[in-house]
């Protein structure tokens, strides 16, 4: 008689195919950036600056503060800087009160609106902006995540953190296409599809956090990879930039205070200048 493996094992073994087959991909996608038509043929001209949560969902919570509060003040002061000195440059908002974008009085979009409105705005960059919090840990530091497969268990939590708002929707499961922001087999499809986008995100991160370490100050965490739903939907280079952490006190006053937020917003616009003078020069 012939053994045949467990259903177990053959699940198993697709996945880990599936993988090596996405890091094959994931090498021909990033090498054919550079040569994407929507980049080689025009400047950035559109720029979707997404404040990370809002409404009644304010995300996570210092002792007095809150990171939907915080992220809304560092996204329009970094409009602001940009639009005084790019006038032409299309700013996209997804919100820019304190409220649930798509909220609607049945339901709420969430992630899938920010990402629709991105992708209707023919966005040439979509930047997230967060604080992040680590209770009980005295983590502190910024963090700027590209779309990816997470490498470790810290970078899965932040993105399981974020991507937990779809769960405030009613269609969640419809509209996410049956994905689980709690469920690790979920993020499977992150790694079977990587980013066309890939590289310009890589390169925007980077200049986002070397602009926080040498030019802010800040203690630089790094670039990261991570499942964040809503820069797998974007179609344009994306980040979801993590500020600072609002469990620890002193970074909680920090990015709370009108100073804090303006050296945070200043790091994230020298970079996007760098960006934007980079990139159409090449173009």
């Amino acid at each position: 008689m012939i053994k045949r493996p467990p259903i177990r094992k053959i699940a198993f073994m697709l996945i880990l195919s599936g993988i090596a087959c996405s890091i094959t991909s994931f090498k021909f996608n990033t090498a054919s950036d550079s040569t994407n038509p929507k980049q080689k043929l025009s400047p950035l001209r559109t720029i979707i600056i997404d404040p990370g949560h809002g409404g009644f969902d304010p995300g996570t919570k210092g002792l007095f503060s809150k990171e939907s509060d915080v992220a809304l003040a560092i996204s329009l002061k970094l409009g602001k800087a940009i639009q005084e000195e790019f006038p032409d440059m299309k700013i996209v908002f997804t919100r820019t009160t304190d409220i649930m974008p798509g909220n609607m009085p049945t339901k709420n979009q969430g992630l899938h609106y920010r990402a629709e409105l991105a992708n209707k705005s023919h966005g040439d960059l979509f930047v997230c902006i967060h604080a992040n919090s680590l209770p009980g840990a005295p983590a502190y530091g910024t963090e700027t995540f590209v779309m990816g497969l997470h490498k470790d268990k810290g970078n899965f939590e932040v993105a399981k953190r974020e991507n937990s708002v779809m769960l405030f929707d009613e269609d969640y499961k419809e509209r996410y296409e049956g994905f689980d922001p709690e469920s690790p087999e979920s993020y499977i499809l992150f790694t079977l599809s990587q980013s066309a986008y890939q590289e310009s995100s890589l390169k925007f991160a980077q200049k986002v956090e070397a602009q926080f370490k040498t030019k802010a100050g800040r203690y630089s965490r790094g670039v990261k990879q991570a499942g964040f739903w809503v820069l797998w939907k974007t179609s344009m280079p994306s980040v979801l930039i993590e500020t600072g952490f609002l469990s620890n006190m002193k970074e909680e006053n920090y990015l709370a205070s009108d100073k804090g937020q303006d050296v945070i917003a200043a790091g994230i616009y020298r970079a996007f200048k760098e960006y934007k003078m980079e990139m159409e020069s090449i173009n």
